[in-house]
């Protein structure tokens, strides 16, 4: 006998939740992308050590954070 759904309520994630988690995946993703584009061009301009490190460093962290920003706002449009 199936119970009644009143009793039982099974909660989902929040919409906050799916923000955080679409931010979460698209700051991966940003991140990924920022590697492979930031490591080509910084070896295209011929930064060797120290400044390669730091200039792909930078290009993950602005290429996550904007790609991150822009999946936490598609997903709370679809909230």
């Amino acid at each position: 006998m199936p119970l009644p759904s009143s009793s039982f309520s099974q909660k989902g994630p929040t919409c906050f939740d799916k923000m955080k988690s679409g931010f979460i995946i698209g700051f991966c993703v940003g991140m990924a992308s920022g590697a492979l584009f930031g490591g080509f061009s910084a070896l295209r301009y011929g930064l060797r050590g120290r400044e390669l490190i730091n200039n792909v460093g930078k290009v993950m962290i602005q290429g996550g954070g904007t790609f991150g920003t822009f999946m936490a706002i598609g997903t709370g449009i679809r909230c």
